[in-house]
């Protein structure tokens, strides 16, 4: 499905200085509560693409896919960039990042699960866990699913939504989320039955993903600097203060690494 055929602006750098735009790019989003909505065409990724292709110059295709498609097409090199990605050991084989944010993790369970602590989740056999295909967490998320999907107690979606619809049937007890997820968790029908735990851990790098076999390690420098600018005027911060309060865009943004 295509967002957007052919986004082209001006050059925001001086001749030379900025990516070769001798040919055209290609960027993915992801569906994603306010990261991006395609039924909207609205999000912190569209508009970060935005103005991450202005100031490129470039011609950049933009297209919506899955998160686990987004990875594989990123390691083969048939996609040149997508947004908000976090790395791993085996991610930083086939992909490289320009930070612009971080956020923390919180575990989203049923009130009637019996669930008050992190702990609580290993004791209750009963407990299944909704994840996202490909998605990984923060460090004590990421060992609940590991140590979870061993026994069998993981269930994977596409999308937040068919994972919301699973929880609101008690087809699972908890889900993992971020402050993206936040306007459909305070929906009156998922805040009455639910509540938030909080990981253990600090805030996770997010960045523009670079495909490694697309981009040479220049390039992929030159649209490095490209964030590196968007974060240095304030553009990157006036983006997250659209879709939150001051405070907490200040802190995922002024708080990546």
């Amino acid at each position: 499905m295509a967002v957007c055929g052919a986004c082209i602006g001006p050059a925001a750098l001086a001749a030379g200085a900025g990516p070769d735009c001798s040919r055209s790019f290609t960027l993915a989003l992801h569906d994603h509560g306010l990261l991006y909505s395609a039924a909207t065409d609205t999000g912190i990724d569209r508009d970060f693409a935005d103005e991450l292709i202005r100031r490129s110059g470039c011609k950049v295709n933009v297209s919506l896919m899955s998160r686990a498609r987004i990875w594989q097409l990123i390691e083969s090199g048939a996609l040149d960039f997508s947004l908000s990605g976090i790395s791993n050991r085996e991610r930083e084989q086939y992909a490289s990042f320009a930070w612009y944010f971080s956020n923390k993790y919180y575990l989203l369970v049923r009130k009637d699960a019996g669930v008050v602590r992190m702990e609580d989740v290993a004791r209750n056999e009963q407990f299944q866990l909704g994840v996202i295909r490909s998605f990984r967490y923060s460090d004590n998320a990421n060992r609940m699913v590991d140590r979870l999907t061993a026994s069998n107690r993981v269930s994977l979606a596409g999308g937040l939504d068919p994972l919301y619809e699973a929880l609101m049937l008690n087809r699972i007890q908890g889900m993992i989320m971020e402050p993206f997820d936040y306007p459909v968790v305070q929906e009156k029908r998922i805040r009455e039955i639910t509540s938030i735990i909080g990981f253990n851990d600090p805030s996770v790098p997010h960045g523009l993903i670079m495909s490694k076999k697309a981009l040479a390690p220049g390039e992929q420098d030159k649209w490095r600097a490209l964030v590196d600018g968007m974060l240095a005027d304030g553009t990157v911060l006036r983006i997250f203060e659209k879709y939150f309060n001051p405070e907490l865009a200040a802190s995922m943004v002024e708080g990546k690494p």
